[in-house]
């Protein structure tokens, strides 16, 4: 265990509980218990309100308290990647200062709609969630930059997603959309797209227009190389995979 004042640092510690030293104090900022066995997490986390980071990532949690809710002084990271978990907490969305969530690789189905009260999030990955869809209170992220939802099962976006103004980095790997969702054509400041391994034949001409987009990957569809918006992207100087 590594220790600064205000950081405990438990990263592959071997833990298969929280250690008790951590509800010794209520001033932590920063708090690692990634890479452990961990199988449950306290009610207790919720009365640490002065984190700013928090990382239970690659654990073995199948669920995490409401009370994670009560982190109103966390801003910079929640890490929930890789665990067991099936659910997220409603209360999540409480946490309207959080500037980056990572709740990929767990077998969640769905992302709570309470996700769009995070209004500060910068990036939010879920890749490999089992996502089927997307709560439509997505496009209430309106700061939101980064979306990566590689490895779901989506077949398409909310219309919400065409609100977010913002957004310049969009993941959708090794999904299942039949198409190039159709939101993406009001978002101004996109500029790299990732679609690999989905289900696309073809390119709707209004993706040429896009004004900010530097980098379309298309690999693994079946989009023919020589389509005329593939050809008119590449004469804007966007780089075009296929």
């Amino acid at each position: 265990m590594l220790a600064s004042p205000r950081t405990l640092n438990f990263w592959q510690a071997g833990l298969s509980s929280v250690p008790p030293e951590v509800w010794r104090r209520d001033d932590w900022e920063v708090l690692i218990l990634a890479d452990n066995a961990l199988t449950s997490v306290p009610a207790a986390l919720g009365g640490l309100r002065a984190l700013h980071t928090l990382d239970l990532g690659h654990n073995a949690l199948a669920e995490v308290p409401e009370e994670i809710g009560g982190l109103t002084g966390l801003t910079r990271y929640l890490y929930l990647h890789d665990n067991r978990l099936t659910a997220l907490p409603d209360a999540l969305g409480r946490l309207d200062r959080l500037g980056y969530l990572n709740v990929g690789e767990n077998p969640l189905g769905r992302l709570p709609d309470t996700l769009g009260g995070m209004a500060a999030l910068v990036e939010l990955r879920a890749q490999r969630a089992g996502l089927t869809e997307l709560p439509p209170s997505l496009g209430r992220l309106g700061r939101l930059r980064e979306l990566w939802l590689g490895g779901n099962a989506l077949t398409g976006l909310p219309a919400g997603v065409d609100a977010l103004h913002e957004l310049r980095v969009l993941e959708l790997r090794d999904n299942a959309l039949p198409g190039v969702p159709g939101a993406l054509r009001a978002l101004p400041r996109l500029a790299r797209v990732d679609l690999r391994g989905n289900r696309i034949a073809e390119l709707p001409r209004w993706i040429t227009r896009l004004p900010s987009l530097e980098k379309l990957d298309l690999r693994w569809n079946a989009v023919d190389d020589g389509a005329e918006p593939v050809r008119a992207l590449r004469a804007n100087g966007c780089v075009v995979l296929t």
